[in-house]
This record gives structure tokens, sequence and C-alpha cells, in this order.
């Protein structure tokens, strides 16, 4: 294949090969001095700096724009299980959701435990054919975090919309790379802290669907001050939710929104197209170069994610030669990012020997 240098020129400078953007992303040096100007301007204008609103809705703005949605239809959290754990309660009692097997804890872990809701999971092959009368809800993620498979979103889509059921995406190993769209989906959720290059504490909910648009919102059950039509007298007592998604908004972990503006807008100068093809062609070679070892990788060609059973005992050795990758399930995962190049890909192999 024709040789790739990092995307993103002088914003990464990594001491390691890193491959494990699957677990968190590299913060771009962009990010990092956004974040050293917020700490400094903490000592004396406190930790919600002089503007706590700007960097949040900059942050907004920009992952709408990556998903191709409305600013209008995006809240702003902290983590993917509390949105879960919003979306379980959105259901009527009783509710049947149906979910892949081995899907990511954060996702589904909430839905089984609300109360009244039966959580059926089946293979993740098996998803869209599995939707039936009576289904509620498909909550999924568009990779699997375990090996990087992709499911087939448009066929568990259209079954969904068959059944009248509603439609639940986790983005949070797919969002910054694949080509996605929100409003295809009644609910998507990204943890921006993998694909997307913000910190911890940054994860954004777009509501596709009719929500807000005829429909109404679900209850605004965990509101707060920042989800008030007017924040300036949502401080006390009860409030009058935003007409917006905003409504769903928890209070902003300042310092993450920080960096997430800055590291939001490079994946949007670079593009998500480039990155996929970038991403892609590195994962497709490093798998070409397993195959060709007598290892059998999985999934198939197409993802930046590449998981591979029969070398958990390699971790070490890696780690000792300054390569960061992850063991999931007795699978190697290396994750290909932006930031990588062929010659990280050809080093990996060369240490798998």
């Amino acid at each position: 294949m024709q040789r790739r240098e990092p995307l993103g020129g002088a914003e990464f400078a990594p001491e390691t090969t890193y491959l494990n953007s699957a677990s968190s992303g590299l913060l771009p040096r962009r990010s990092a001095a956004a974040l050293r100007a917020a700490l400094d301007e903490s000592a004396s204008y406190g930790t919600m700096g002089r503007d706590y609103f700007g960097a949040a809705t900059a942050s907004r703005a920009a992952f709408a724009r990556l998903l191709d949605v409305p600013a209008e239809r995006v809240a702003l959290g902290s983590s993917v299980a509390v949105q879960s754990a919003f979306v379980a309660a959105s259901l009527p009692a009783g509710a049947e959701v149906l979910a892949p097997e081995g899907d990511f804890s954060s996702l589904v872990n909430p839905l089984a435990a609300h109360p009244g809701i039966k959580l059926r999971t089946v293979p993740l092959e098996a998803l869209a054919d599995a939707v039936r009368p009576g289904t509620a809800l498909v909550a999924f993620s568009a990779v699997q975090s375990l090996d990087g498979r992709i499911a087939d979103m448009a066929a568990v889509r259209e079954a969904a919309r068959a059944h009248g059921a509603r439609t639940y995406l986790d983005i949070t190993q797919a969002a910054g790379w694949l080509p996605l769209r929100a409003a295809d989906f009644d609910f998507v959720v990204a943890g921006a802290f993998k694909w997307l290059l913000c910190p911890r504490g940054t994860t954004f909910m777009a509501f596709g669907g009719e929500y807000g648009r005829g429909e109404e919102w679900p209850a605004a059950l965990h509101a707060g001050w920042v989800a008030g039509e007017d924040i300036g007298e949502s401080n006390y007592g009860l409030i009058r939710p935003a007409a917006t998604a905003r409504r769903f908004d928890e209070p902003y972990a300042h310092f993450s929104y920080v960096a997430a503006e800055q590291s939001l807008g490079l994946i949007e100068e670079l593009g998500v197209a480039a990155v996929h093809a970038h991403n892609t062609a590195l994962a497709d070679h490093y798998r070409a170069g397993l195959a060709e070892r007598g290892l059998t990788p999985r999934p198939a060609p197409g993802s930046a994610i590449v998981s591979t059973p029969g070398l958990v005992d390699a971790e070490r050795r890696l780690t000792d030669a300054g390569v960061r990758i992850s063991v999931r399930g007795g699978l190697l995962r290396a994750a290909f990012h932006l930031y990588n190049s062929t010659d990280d890909a050809d080093r990996l192999l060369a240490l798998l020997g």
C-alpha cells in the first residue's frame, strides 16, 4: 500500500507507539495548550473560568456539524452510562430492549438495571432480524469495543422502524473516524475521550427522530440549572426546561470542554472522510501482515480496530518496547488513528515476529 504519514502535523509527537485509541485518544497540542491556559485562569477566576458557557457551546456546535445534526438537538453530559440511564427512564414500564451480546457495559448495564425493562440480547449479526413486535428500543454500538466489528446500522434502523421501535446508537468507538449521521437514529451517544480526542468528562447525546419536532421531548429527569430556558433564572427552585436538547445538559466539566472545543476543531479541519481513509488503510495493512504470519485477525477489513487471538502474551513485551496497546477478551486489540503511520504498523508487526 501507499505509505502513510500521520495526519495533524505538529499536533502530535507521542513518546510511544500509540495504538490504543480504542481505550483513549491522544490530546492534541492545541487542546493541551487551551487546557493549561484554563487552569492558569482558574487561579484568579475560579474553576468555571471567565466564560463557563463559551467552550461548551462551541463544542456542542462542532459535534453537531460532525454528525450533521442541528446544534439544538445535542445535549452535553459526562458519561455514556448516565445517558443510558436517561434513555432507560424514557421507556414505558415493561418495555423490551434489544441489544447485542457482549456490547459495552456503560451502554447496556443501565438499561438492564432499570426496574421494569426487559433486556434481550442476541449476536450482533442477528440484531436486525431479532427486532419483533413489542420491542420498544434497540440499543447497540456502531463499532464494537471488544473487536472492532461494525454493525449493519441501516438494517437495524429499518427493522426498528418496521416494528415501531426506537433506536439508541452508541458511537463512542466510531465518532471521529467513521462517517455517521445522527439524524437516522432516535438517540445517539458519544463518549468523546477516544477517537474524538477529548478529555474524559466530555459526552454528547444527539436526538434524531421527531423529538422536539412535533413529538414531546422525554422528561428531563436530571435537569439542573444549566438546563433551564433562562439560565439566569434557573439557579433556585423549579426551572423551566430549555426548548431545545439543552434541557438534558448536565453541568459542564469546564476544563474538559475547553479542550474538547479544540480537539473537535481539529477533527473538523481534517475531515472525518480523510481520517476514515487513513485509519482503515493502516488497519488493513496491519491485518494483511498478520495474515501473512498465519494469524486470524478480526473483524474483516474496513474497521480501524484490529483484534487478534493468540497474541495476549505479547502485551508485556510490547509495553516494554514502548508500544501502547490493549488486551480485551483474549484478543490483542490495536487501534489505528490519525496520529499513526505505516511505520507504526510495521513496528508492531516486527515486534510480534
